[in-house]
């Protein structure tokens, strides 16, 4: 689908292009939450960054991108991940179709190699293999046609380029009782998101003290005695116990507030990627489930 620009918009740091968003593959109630929720949390600090940062680029090597590479972060909301990469490409391109964009431009604030565009997926205006490295972190599971989503961003990157992906997983290497535990969040969640924003933000803080955190308490708690991590990562909400607060918060916004919301299991992930034409798929064996990259044939 042909990119039609909608206006531009100058703000103190760069001009940010605005294209017109289709009704095909987005669902407008999603980008409107997600743009509600990025304006309300934009206040990452450096150690929330890096820490979420390490996370999901733990099987991102040097040759996959370097200080070289033009990059694309597909749904970069506030940025924080391009933040996280700074020194690390030539030039970056966010891309979202939110007024998260506008959140990102405040925390990346003056940086000429950094260019943000609110798009989607289906209208990214640039010429089919320009970019070397591409990712997106979170995002594809919040479109109806997913497998589409990740072919129209793919087609963007160079042959022999990388892209990095990281889905919801379906809880394929987890517990019936961690599933059982999942399947009522999800009842709530049904609830919770069709609550208007500030309801919604007020019932997520709720869910972040008493749904979070006794299970973030209890992982740090056994941290301490020295129960393995091992042991650890069998309980639910265990990626949270080194994070801060707002990040949980931030999370519970997210989790609970999202109206659209796919999960996908290893091997369905593995399909979608190799069908969108990447190779050499490595995943992660470490949380967030699950993540992985591959390179485009």
């Amino acid at each position: 689908m042909q990119a039609l620009l909608k206006n531009t918009i100058q703000t103190p740091h760069r001009q940010i292009k605005s294209y017109q968003l289709p009704d095909t593959n987005l669902d407008k109630k999603t980008v409107q939450s997600f743009g509600e929720e990025w304006t309300a949390f934009n206040g990452f600090s450096d150690a929330d960054i890096a820490s979420n940062g390490i996370k999901y680029f733990d099987i991102v090597t040097p040759a996959m991108l370097d200080h070289n590479s033009v990059v694309m972060d597909i749904g970069c909301g506030t940025g924080r991940y391009i933040k996280y990469l700074k020194g690390r490409f030539k030039h970056m391109v966010g891309i979202d179709p939110s007024a998260a964009i506008f959140a990102a431009d405040r925390i990346i604030g003056n940086d000429e190699r950094v260019e943000l565009i609110q798009a989607s997926t289906d209208t990214i205006p640039f010429e089919d293999n320009h970019f070397d490295f591409a990712y997106s972190l979170g995002v594809l599971h919040h479109i109806p046609d997913t497998q589409q989503a990740l072919l129209d961003s793919v087609k963007k990157l160079k042959p022999g380029g990388y892209f990095l992906l990281y889905l919801y997983y379906s809880l394929d290497n987890r517990s019936i009782p961690f599933k059982f535990l999942f399947s009522v969040s999800n009842i709530i969640r049904k609830f919770v998101s069709s609550l208007p924003s500030k309801p919604k933000k007020w019932v997520c803080d709720i869910l972040a003290i008493f749904i979070y955190m006794p299970f973030v308490l209890l992982c740090r708690a056994l941290k301490k005695l020295g129960v393995s991590e091992k042991v650890r990562s069998h309980l639910p909400l265990k990626a949270y116990e080194d994070q801060s607060f707002y990040i949980i918060r931030n999370d519970s916004l997210d989790r609970f507030g999202t109206p659209l919301e796919q999960r996908f299991s290893k091997k369905e992930i593995a399909y979608m990627m190799e069908n969108a034409g990447l190779t050499d798929l490595v995943f992660s064996d470490k949380i967030p489930y699950w993540h992985a990259v591959g390179r485009k044939k």
